[in-house]
């Protein structure tokens, strides 16, 4: 697949016969067919029913009632519908699970940049510290890592590890809200 643009969106055929990302307008995906709807939305966060009640506000008017309608629908979600949502992104600074995510994973690595310059000793203590984590609370460790250095993804996580699972879960859900809300705006950038 050959990515002409950095930022996300949806592929479509380039004149070479290969695929190309391009960025879309709010208009286009106000317009897309629903199973292409339905696609878009996942790549922005991969809870079923998220995605669900989702549908019905689309068209929006603009970018702030989408994000707002984003969180609203969000937070009506349940746990189980948020460790599902997690299950669609790849460990923090794990390289190797980004091959699993091709539908998101210019996003993901974009978002996670702050680790590519990292120390070994950092990566190595993030793989540990996301092997403690998903031992202690059943799913990966999930942080808006945009803008977040590998030290910092590192300090988040440690200081993570303390909470009880009630807290935490709803910790990582609004890191989830988060990295839903940028994905929306990538996708319309």
């Amino acid at each position: 697949m050959n990515f002409l643009n950095a930022g996300c969106a949806m592929m479509v055929p380039s004149y070479a016969g290969s695929e190309r990302e391009i960025n879309m307008t709010l208009h286009e995906l106000n317009i897309l067919p629903r199973d292409q709807l339905i696609d878009q939305l996942t790549k922005c966060c991969g809870a079923t029913s998220w995605v669900n009640k989702m549908l019905p506000f689309i068209p929006a008017d603009d970018m702030v009632e989408l994000l707002e309608d984003a969180e609203e629908q969000w937070y009506k979600c349940n746990e189980a519908d948020w460790k599902e949502a997690f299950t669609h992104h790849p460990g923090i600074g794990d390289v190797e699970s980004l091959k699993k995510f091709t539908a998101t994973a210019q996003w993901a690595s974009g978002e996670q940049s702050g680790v590519k310059a990292a120390a070994k000793e950092t990566i190595e203590a993030l793989a540990e510290g996301n092997r403690l984590y998903e031992g202690k609370f059943g799913y990966i460790f999930i942080v808006c890592a945009a803008g977040k250095s590998a030290e910092e993804l590192l300090a988040i996580l440690q200081s993570r590890l303390d909470n009880n699972p009630e807290d935490e879960i709803k910790i990582a859900a609004d890191e989830q809200n988060m990295i839903t809300k940028l994905r929306l705006q990538k996708l319309l950038e």
